[in-house]
């Protein structure tokens, strides 16, 4: 977890976090959803640094708005991952939480054109194995990478120079970046096929960076490493 200066510290925060959301349901099974109840919980803070009014969710929620929620200016994942959304609803970019500290909306987005979450829901992470298969063209058509079983900064590094209009996932749950080293846009790649780039929730191909969503440590500059 990220070391802060100032504000309160994470077992401080979670003091005053005693506003539960109500359930809200999506798309899932009934066993799916009980599974991610258990497993996933969120703070959210109205000011930078822990300050403020706290709430916390441990289901999705489409609408932060309508739960009570005006604004997130800091975030503690107790336990998920989660992503969150631009726009209500699950819509517009999306930006990944893994368990640890985000003490101010630049220490989870490098892309620097939204500060605004609508939305939040838990990300399953259902599989130890993990392979992503990349595509040139829409309907996973041209030129391809393939990765299994590995964090990818750049791939340029890799020898693909090509863009990115459609992804299927065969196992893992793995998030996309705009730029090399993990930076810019991000897009959540879950179990299954994406046929064009809209579906990934990227208004342009442009993938150049790609990693597993695991047991992370966050660190203070934004780079992730393994646990031991």
């Amino acid at each position: 977890m990220v070391g802060l200066g100032g504000g309160f510290s994470a077992a401080e925060a979670n003091f005053w976090c005693n506003w539960e959301q109500p359930p809200f349901t999506m798309a899932l099974d009934h066993q799916t959803s009980k599974q991610l109840q258990a497993t996933s919980k969120i703070a959210l803070f109205e000011q930078e640094n822990f300050q403020g009014r706290c709430q916390e969710l441990n289901t999705p929620c489409p609408n932060l708005k309508e739960a009570g929620i005006e604004k997130v200016s800091s975030i503690v994942v107790h336990s998920g991952p989660w992503v969150g959304y631009e726009q209500a609803h699950f819509k517009g970019e999306q930006f990944i939480f893994e368990k640890g500290e985000y003490p101010r909306w630049d220490s989870w987005t490098s892309s620097r054109r939204s500060d605004s979450i609508s939305a939040l829901r838990p990300i399953k992470v259902d599989s130890q194995e993990h392979k992503i298969v990349l595509y040139e063209n829409p309907s996973f058509s041209g030129k391809k990478i393939e990765i299994v079983d590995d964090d990818v900064p750049s791939f340029h590094a890799y020898g693909y120079q090509e863009k990115v209009s459609s992804v299927r996932v065969q196992s893992g749950t793995w998030v996309g970046y705009q730029y090399p080293g993990y930076r810019g846009y991000q897009c959540l790649f879950e179990k299954g096929d994406y046929k064009d780039n809209l579906e990934f929730g990227a208004q342009q191909p442009h993938i150049q960076s790609v990693r597993r969503i695991r047991d992370m440590q966050w660190h203070q500059q934004g780079a992730f490493y393994r646990t031991s």
